[in-house]
């Protein structure tokens, strides 16, 4: 990296918007990264449910009866998909050791109603200290239970791989088709031209979130059919743009004197003209980032997102948004903010990428 690079990059880091919105971007990358490694609850969509449990404040804590079962996960899946485990937690008031076993109380119930879990349900060989030891335990809820007795903290960090997930692969999307029929339209012209611009134009007549219904609902409701809808739906701003800046790039003296030397027009737009609209294209994929977030929420909100039991954050808006007159409203709350922030901290990293990047356009 050149000393004048090396000037301006320290030039952005020095906008305390774009530091911090980059550090928080950066995190919560690593935290989707390692989420079944970080989270308390590790199994599958950190959909253990309890029932009993259900819509408890955070910092409540629940001893756990443990009834191991087998373990059905694969080694080679289980860092990104999680457990897949048949074991059993029971929450529970207090406990007996019997002769038969054990006699639980379980959450909620009267103080002398108790369930007796025989030896033949308990692990083999049945040696008290042991079982007391390792099969019952503590378990604190750091920001409570959701509506099903499920660790909302461990939902919240899995939800963040969908938000980051649909990001990624709609900016992807619409990069590829953006990015090609802009160039091809901003460089030839002529009718090439006019029926890009035309279907530009038609594609952007039609609300954004009616069409990502429309072509879910063909597509069939499910995680990757949203991340292609969403890509689908986000390409004509791209296109727009590229379009823009090749016909003002392409009238340049270099462009015309690689034309001249019999350059093909392949080797000219790949080579002379698109690494000139690179820096447009880096500050609206920001946007179309923040944009999509946005989308994926509002469709699992509807329902036709991520469909259960993934966890979305949209979605656990959608299940919890009564909560909000209900007294508890954190339940809700929370993976509001959780939007909220990262769409805000995509927006502001944007908007600092333009000024560093000095894009007009």
């Amino acid at each position: 990296m050149s000393g004048s690079n090396k000037h301006s990059l320290l030039e952005f880091f020095r906008d305390p918007w774009a530091t911090v919105s980059f550090a928080y971007i950066f995190f919560l990358i690593l935290i989707a990264f390692f989420a079944y490694q970080i989270a308390p609850d590790s199994t599958s969509n950190a959909n253990q449910m309890h029932l009993s449990i259900h819509s408890k404040p955070p910092g409540f804590k629940s001893k756990m009866v443990l009834l191991t079962g087998q373990n059905l996960s694969n080694p080679s899946t289980t860092f990104f998909y999680g457990d897949i485990d048949s074991s059993i937690e029971i929450p529970i008031q207090n406990y007996k050791i019997i002769n038969e076993g054990i006699e639980i109380q379980p959450y909620g119930m009267p103080k002398d109603y108790y369930e007796v879990l025989s030896k033949d349900r308990l692990p083999q060989p049945f040696e008290v200290p042991k079982f007391i030891r390792e099969n019952i335990v503590e378990k604190t809820f750091y920001l409570g239970t959701d509506k099903y007795g499920r660790d909302l903290l461990s939902r919240l960090i899995i939800g963040t791989r969908i938000s980051l997930s649909i990001g990624f692969v709609a900016v992807f999307i619409s990069l590829f088709i953006g990015v090609f029929l802009g160039a091809i339209a901003g460089y030839f012209g002529g009718y090439v031209d006019k029926v890009i611009v035309w279907l530009i134009n038609v594609v952007w007549s039609i609300p954004t979130l009616l069409m990502v219904i429309a072509i879910t609902l063909a597509l069939g409701r499910g995680f990757w059919q949203v991340f292609i809808a969403v890509g689908l739906t986000m390409w004509v701003e791209v296109a727009r743009v590229v379009r823009g800046q090749v016909l003002a790039v392409k009238e340049k003296t270099y462009v015309q004197a690689a034309q001249a030397l019999g350059y093909s027009n392949q080797r000219v737009l790949i080579n002379h003209v698109l690494p000139m609209v690179i820096a447009p294209i880096i500050v609206i994929s920001a946007a179309n980032f923040a944009s999509a977030i946005l989308i994926e929420s509002g469709l699992s909100f509807l329902g036709i997102g991520a469909q259960p039991p993934t966890p979305s954050w949209g979605g656990m808006v959608k299940d919890h948004f009564r909560y909000l007159l209900l007294g508890k409203p954190y339940l809700a709350i929370l993976p509001g903010l959780a939007i909220m922030s990262l769409v805000l901290a995509f927006m502001t990293l944007g908007n600092s990428l333009r000024d560093f990047l000095d894009v007009k356009n």
